[in-house]
């Protein structure tokens, strides 16, 4: 893509940092794992941290009560330490949460000040039979969202899903629709999915809605019941890949800019010319569901 000349000589920037983080069955080594991982990153100047899905337990339906916890709890205290401290802004990823007796896959967000700011429960649950392959079925043991979750920032507003939420496109158009530039999606597919369909569902939401998009995978561990892809990624307004892990542990980064992003809209305005009068995306308040 070719940038016009534009009359705006601030271009602003910030750098989002991505954990690609190595899972163990050990909760405290995991906590620990993720509250050095956001420091490093950081010190790299860093103002926003994703963390993988279920950074903090391995992933599982047979994990899930076992590791789950309240929030605020064991996991959300440290990351809100992490944030706090390093005064970045924290998106957890996600841990399994326990309430009222139901258990949720859930990402909280954490301020530089250290304070929650967003709580995500994934509203799509991973139910999939691919025969010979994989069967998995998040419902068995966990209930779904009915929310969508943004946050601001002093750079730009924020969306947020959890893995199986970024097949959904209707939600990261409702997300641009309300002004989100960057969509943020902590996920973990698997060695059967992952690469099928991980890049090119990173690529689409991206292009089509002409926003950032980045993904926090766990690290590759071949050994696990359940072995995640790994190669977390961050892709521009575009569709190109401008970061992208292999399988290991490891963070990657990306300078997002957004007046890039308002390049490539002016360019090609397709926020303009929606035909509104045939069709529309909307979302439902009052009954917290997606049409």
């Amino acid at each position: 893509m070719h940038r016009t000349a534009s009359v705006c000589v601030c271009v602003v920037e910030f750098r989002l940092a991505v954990v690609q983080l190595q899972v163990s069955s050990i909760k405290a080594e995991n906590l620990s794992r993720a509250r050095c991982r956001v420091k490093e990153a950081a010190e790299r100047g860093s103002h926003v941290v994703l963390l993988p899905e279920c950074f903090n337990s391995p992933y599982g339906t047979s994990f899930f009560s076992k590791y789950a916890e309240k929030i605020p709890g064991e996991s959300s205290v440290v990351l809100s330490e992490a944030a706090r401290e390093h005064k970045v802004y924290v998106v957890g990823g996600s841990i399994p949460e326990e309430e009222d007796g139901k258990l949720y896959n859930t990402c909280a967000v954490f301020g530089p000040d250290g304070e929650m700011i967003l709580k995500h429960r994934k509203i799509h649950l991973f139910d999939i039979n691919v025969p010979g392959k994989i069967r998995f079925q998040e419902s068995e043991t966990l209930s779904p969202g009915r929310s969508l979750s943004m946050f601001d920032t002093p750079f730009c507003k924020v969306g947020v899903g959890i893995c199986y939420d970024i097949r959904f496109a209707e939600l990261a158009q409702l997300y641009s629709r309300k002004d989100c530039q960057l969509l943020l999606y902590p996920g973990a597919f698997n060695m059967t999915t992952g690469p099928a369909h991980w890049e090119i569902l990173q690529r689409a939401r991206a292009v089509d809605n002409q926003v950032y998009v980045a993904t926090a995978s766990p690290a590759r561990d071949e050994t696990a019941s359940y072995v995640a892809w790994g190669h977390s990624t961050v892709v521009n307004p575009w569709g190109e890949v401008v970061s992208k892990a292999g399988p290991e542990e490891t963070i990657i980064y990306a300078d997002i800019d957004l007046q890039y992003l308002a390049d490539v809209r002016q360019q090609i305005p397709i926020t303009t010319q929606r035909r509104d009068d045939i069709y529309t995306v909307t979302y439902t308040e009052g009954k917290n569901l997606l049409i």
